[in-house]
């Protein structure tokens, strides 16, 4: 039952941040493309769209097949992990990496120019750094609170570095334990 909840918040986060990614990129390409950027505080932040071919900063540029396998692989991982997904903070982290993949895969897929070569649409704008989306802000809350969670020591499946070291190390000793012994080396043979 507590797995089954934590799946339901995975996939609600999920389902939450790719809608809101998904409404907000429809959203400003029917209404800004092609007009001024708006500010929206100062020349700080303003929004924009620009047409990504690859990742953050404009890097790879030519490499929109492989951000595309690269995405889809995120989500066979988040997909693999949930099966054991016992963590109410671990499901919220792969929610967000999970809805923020698949924004930015939505767009691969198929915007233009190509299926599988599509651009992202980036639109907001910080001075002085990336033009991003929503879908790159839910990757990169994910991906933080992924690494807050590993460093306290938290595991996906509820256990801690701690318990599961000790758990793993306890199978060991018990699969030794049970396994036939080697026969003793007579040191008087000649």
């Amino acid at each position: 039952m507590v797995r089954r909840r934590r799946l339901t918040l995975l996939f609600s986060v999920a389902l939450l941040a790719y809608l809101l990614d998904l409404g907000s990129k429809l959203l400003v390409v029917a209404k800004l493309e092609g007009h001024s950027p708006i500010q929206v505080i100062g020349d700080v932040v303003t929004l924009q769209v620009i047409r990504n071919a690859g990742a953050a900063f404009g890097m790879g540029q030519t490499m929109t097949v492989v951000f595309t396998v690269i995405a889809a692989a995120v989500i066979v991982v988040i997909w693999r992990i949930s099966r054991r997904l016992y963590s109410l903070p671990w499901a919220i982290a792969l929610g967000l990496l999970l809805g923020g993949a698949l924004g930015n895969l939505t767009d691969r897929i198929f915007r233009s120019p190509a299926t599988f070569r599509g651009h992202v649409v980036d639109f907001i704008s910080v001075q002085h750094f990336a033009v991003f989306n929503l879908a790159d802000s839910a990757i990169v809350c994910g991906g933080i609170l992924v690494v807050l969670l590993s460093f306290r020591g938290s595991n996906p499946d509820g256990s801690t570095h701690r318990t599961a070291a000790p758990a793993a190390e306890q199978a060991k000793e018990a699969k030794g334990s049970e396994a036939p012994a080697e026969p003793a080396k007579d040191d008087q043979a000649n």
